[in-house]
This record gives C-alpha cells, sequence and structure tokens, in this order.
C-alpha cells in the first residue's frame, strides 16, 4: 500500500516538492521490503546490508534532487514541472 501511495503521489502531482516527496515515500515502502523479504528467507544479514545500502543510495538521491528543485525554484520562481520543458542547453 506504501509504494501505491508513493507512486501515485509520484505521477500525479506537478509540485516538484510533493514529487520528491512521493519519490522519498516510494523507496521507504522499497526498503521495507527488503526488511520483511530478509525475515521470511532468515537472511537478516543480507537485507540488512541492502538496506543500508539503500539509505546511503536514498539519502544522495533526495540530497541531490532537493539542490536540483532550489536551484529550479530561483531560475523560474516556481515549483510547477510543466515550467521545466522551456529549460534549454
Amino acid at each position: 500500500m506504501l509504494f501505491v501511495v508513493g507512486l501515485y503521489c509520484l505521477l500525479v502531482t506537478r509540485n516538484l516538492v510533493k514529487a520528491l516527496i512521493g519519490l522519498e515515500i516510494l523507496t521507504k515502502a522499497v526498503t521495507l521490503l527488503f526488511v520483511i523479504v530478509g525475515y521470511i528467507t532468515h537472511h537478516e544479514a543480507l537485507a540488512q546490508a541492502f538496506v543500508i545500502t539503500m539509505i546511503v543510495i536514498e539519502v544522495v538521491v533526495i540530497v541531490v534532487a532537493g539542490g536540483v528543485i532550489l536551484s529550479v525554484y530561483r531560475h523560474d520562481e516556481s515549483l510547477d514541472a510543466r515550467n521545466l520543458r522551456k529549460l534549454k542547453g
């Protein structure tokens, strides 16, 4: 259910910050899925390694995406994703 909420938020919204939050929810759902599968298959150590790696990658992606969103806001003074089509170069 968490995956569906994140995917819905990512696909429907035009606001870049809301899309970033949807991406965050989506990655949390995948992280939770890794923990559950690791518990069911009795490979907790492998699941923990995957989860820690995913968290590190997730933080880097969110920080970079936040920086891009901040730069877009400073350039256009809008967080609407439709305005990104106007960018050139």
